[in-house]
């Protein structure tokens, strides 16, 4: 279960199933993705949360060079859900799965709260339609201390983005 003695994250299991991770970086240290990575992981956990597959509960202690850390909890099983679908696609004891997760998180939680959001996505009765340009801009916008994206920044990204036609994703958990 745990990846190369190198790696900076090191993951345990605890009695209960929750998967712990000591992240040995700051959530904004974490490298870009690529848009199709998130693509991807968008569709397992469609495929999962149709299957009722929820995933693990996950707990990440990121580290700081200070020695300060920032703790949160994946809790909610829609949560559990995209991490688990990340962690499919790109393994989550990697910085590379671990950046992808928390993307794909950060992205969601951007759809939900930011109502200028509404002019890059659509939900259908069968999926969503998403801009191009979210998944590209989630991919290479750095993420914050507490793992989120600045909204503001995320929309002057937008901005200057050529946008293209919209991609049918197969849908979202739940």
């Amino acid at each position: 279960m745990n990846p190369a003695p190198s790696s900076p994250i090191q993951i345990r299991q605890t009695d209960d199933g929750t998967l712990t991770y000591l992240v040995a970086m700051p959530p904004e240290a974490l490298p870009a993705v690529r848009a199709r990575d998130i693509e991807a992981a968008w569709h397992h956990a469609r495929g999962a949360a149709l299957s009722d597959q929820w995933g693990d509960l996950r707990v990440f202690h990121f580290l700081r060079a200070d020695g300060s850390r920032t703790d949160f909890a994946l809790t909610d099983p829609d949560a559990a859900c995209w991490a688990a679908a990340a962690d499919r696609v790109a393994g989550l004891g990697t910085s590379y799965g671990l950046a992808l997760c928390l993307r794909l998180l950060a992205l969601v939680a951007l759809l939900a709260q930011a109502r200028w959001t509404a002019a890059f996505f659509a939900l259908e009765r069968d999926g969503a339609r998403l801009d191009p340009t979210l998944l590209a801009t989630a991919a290479a916008l750095p993420l914050s201390p507490d793992a989120a994206f600045d909204a503001d920044a995320f929309r002057a990204r937008l901005a200057t983005t050529e946008h293209r036609a919209p991609i049918k994703l197969l849908g979202t958990p739940a």
